[in-house]
């Protein structure tokens, strides 16, 4: 029998990121053609949000006069669309997945290091797919055969920052469900687990919860959940279901890592709260991402956030190129070595059957 030590309580968690409501929900006609588009239009009525419905299949409008304007239209509105053709011819992702896919585009979250800047075409908005059985049913065709696949759903967007908008997310969960070798990852920084504990997820499903500093959480993570909240919901994602939880297995993101002042003390504090709250046997991973930013990633992260305190200094960084002749600035390779020691000693310490996947 499993018992779950009481060393951690779990209390009324007024640190709980809020919802985001955005401040339109406009719907292109396709979007309205399809059931599942109905289905998002159903729950975004029940929460009493502004509509619009489009009379052409383009999302325009949302330009200001500078990028700084142009972010908060954006980011204040849900487009729901249907993903183009391209959508459906899968990418692989390396080391997160075998794939990506994609549930929708953009996040409702503010982070000043946003690793989408630069990514997406235009402003910044965020769109959900309302052709989801389309994008699902598209799956299957990219399966190894003889051996469990991965998807990753995360790459372009927060799933769970829009999931009571859309519930696309407890859709796709249910999907892979009734899938054989098929395996669903996502990752997040909201909280709002509850809705996904009952879901006959069948082990096919790992929820990953993106973690922090209290300082780079509190200061560069805007509209998120606490690291508190994000704590307690990778527990309950966790715990068995004879306990009141998931069951899933879960992971542990830690992104950007960064070399902040204090910053030994400050993510031992984080990884002790963490071990604290998973006290109990769990199927646990761990992914651990080092903060780098390009040069275009850069400007625009400046325009957007002009008050950052992130440290985008490049004549204290490693310069990087990808297979396209592309640059990004990565830590140099003494603070790389000393920032790896450190988490790959803590983290067999502390999580000793917890595999570490990958350090990037």
């Amino acid at each position: 029998m499993l018992v779950v030590q009481e060393s951690y309580s779990v209390k009324e968690n007024k640190n709980s990121g809020k919802l985001w409501l955005p401040r339109q929900v406009l719907f292109t006609p396709a979007a309205l053609d399809e059931p599942w588009g109905r289905c998002v239009y159903d729950r975004v009525q029940a929460l009493g949000l502004p509509i619009e419905e489009l009379k052409q299949n383009r999302v325009t409008g949302l330009r200001g006069s500078d990028e700084r304007e142009t972010y908060r239209k954006a980011k204040s509105t849900l487009a729901v669309v249907t993903a183009p053709a391209s959508a459906l011819k899968l990418q692989p992702i390396p080391p997160s997945a075998d794939w990506q896919f994609h549930l929708a585009e953009g996040c409702p979250a503010h982070c000043q290091y946003c690793y989408l800047a630069g990514s997406l075409q235009g402003p910044p908005v965020i769109r959900a797919f309302a052709n989801l059985p389309a994008i699902l049913n598209n799956l299957p065709l990219y399966q190894k055969p003889g051996q469990v696949s991965t998807f990753e759903a995360s790459c372009y967007t927060d799933p769970l920052g829009i999931e009571h908008l859309t519930g696309s997310l407890a859709e796709a969960i249910r999907f892979f469900g009734e899938q054989d070798n098929m395996h669903l990852r996502w990752v997040t920084k909201f909280d709002q687990v509850d809705e996904l504990l009952d879901l006959p997820h069948n082990g096919h499903t790992q929820p990953r919860i993106s973690l922090n500093t209290e300082f780079i959480s509190r200061r560069m993570e805007g509209g998120t959940a606490s690291i508190a909240a994000r704590i307690e919901a990778i527990r309950k994602l966790a715990l068995p279901k004879a306990l009141g939880g998931g069951g899933y297995k879960v992971g542990i993101v830690i992104a950007p890592i960064m070399a902040i002042p204090d910053w030994e003390e400050q993510y031992t504090t984080l990884l002790s709260q963490l071990a604290a709250a998973l006290d109990f046997p769990c199927d646990l991973t761990f992914e651990l991402i080092t903060h780098r930013f390009t040069p275009g990633s850069k400007a625009l992260l400046q325009e957007w956030y002009p008050n950052t305190s992130i440290d985008f200094d490049e004549n204290s960084r490693a310069l990087k190129f990808n297979k396209f002749g592309g640059k990004k600035f990565v830590y140099n390779s003494g603070t790389m070595k000393m920032l790896r020691s450190f988490f790959y000693t803590e983290l067999k310490s502390l999580f000793p059957e917890a595999p570490i996947l990958y350090w990037t």
